[in-house]
């Protein structure tokens, strides 16, 4: 039979350990609990413009959401799409260059501007993503 030791861990230590623990999950938590603005149809705007990037949350992460970041006239814009798992059943696909047009309201959320996309245009493609009221179609 083995001799077992039993290794006493210093109080500040234990502490330590603790709190990083802790933070780690306070961190994962706020992140995964990340809430989307409501759509406001008074900000309802349309607008046009060409992909700069696609954002996709990483895999494992299906309710995150996808979005777009959209250069236009004034600048760039960050259109939020919808969850990831929505995306792909209804077979979006965006690439740097296309041309889009996009009907969405202009919200703030932490301080920044951005557009939670109602119906985005590409092409012939129409992507249907909120009802008339801004409703979420995915739910």
């Amino acid at each position: 039979m083995r001799n077992l030791r039993k290794v006493a861990i210093p109080a500040h230590r234990s502490l330590v350990l603790v709190t990083t623990w802790l933070v780690c999950a306070l961190t994962l938590f706020a992140q995964k609990n990340q809430t989307i603005p409501k759509y406001d149809s008074s900000a309802e705007t349309k607008m046009k413009g060409v992909v700069e990037e696609l954002k996709l949350p990483p895999k494992g992460s299906e309710k995150e959401i996808a979005h777009l970041l959209v250069k236009n006239d004034t600048g760039t814009v960050d259109v939020y799409l919808c969850p990831k798992s929505f995306f792909d059943d209804m077979g979006m696909g965006f690439s740097k260059g296309d041309e889009l047009s996009f009907t969405g309201s202009r919200v703030k959320q932490d301080g920044a501007d951005l557009i939670l996309a109602r119906e985005v245009v590409k092409g012939n493609d129409t992507f249907v993503l909120r009802d008339a009221k801004g409703s979420p179609v995915w739910k």
